[in-house]
């Protein structure tokens, strides 16, 4: 289980440009779902990748479903980061998902638009709205995504002061 804390953390102190997306911004916004990971869209501009490696090299990323024992040369630095997209990450607190773009909404500027500040482990952060995740959960379409349409649709509904059951 990810360590959310120290990974917001390591993320806010370098002021990275970031937004939380997935089962963890379901959550902030009103889910029972649990995560195992941290799925972030960032920033593509040149400091904030420069200031992205920075907050990570302490947690030692390293690229996740690599096989034990394969030597794979990876370092997780701002060239790396500029010439990649999406990166699955495994650190020591736990698994982490940088998105450059998410699918149903595009890259970081279109995200942070359907975002909203959030007080998150004493921090203010910017969260993926239930419109954001509406529109990247249907542009996915899995069947976990389709699961949480529904529940997206039961938070939107008990916000309102309607009876789910009604």
């Amino acid at each position: 289980m990810a360590d959310l804390r120290t990974l917001i953390t390591a993320l806010d102190d370098h002021q990275v440009e970031f937004v939380v997306l997935g089962a963890v911004a379901l959550r902030l916004q009103g889910s029972a779902r649990i995560t195992e990971d941290l799925d972030i869209c960032y920033g593509r501009g040149r400091a904030n990748l420069e200031r992205l490696a920075a907050a990570l090299q302490p947690l030692a990323p390293r690229l996740r479903g690599v096989p034990a024992g394969v030597d794979l040369p990876f370092a997780l630095d701002a060239p790396t980061l500029r010439a990649g997209l999406n990166f699955t990450l495994t650190t020591t607190h736990g698994d982490l998902d940088l998105l450059g773009e998410v699918t149903g909404l595009g890259a970081y500027e279109v995200v942070e638009r359907f975002s909203e500040w959030m007080d998150v482990y004493e921090r203010q952060v910017r969260v993926l709205t239930l419109d954001g995740l509406e529109r990247a959960k249907r542009a996915a379409g899995r069947l976990k995504d389709i699961v949480d349409l529904e529940e997206i649709l039961t938070i939107r509904r008990l916000r309102d002061g309607r009876d789910e059951l009604s």
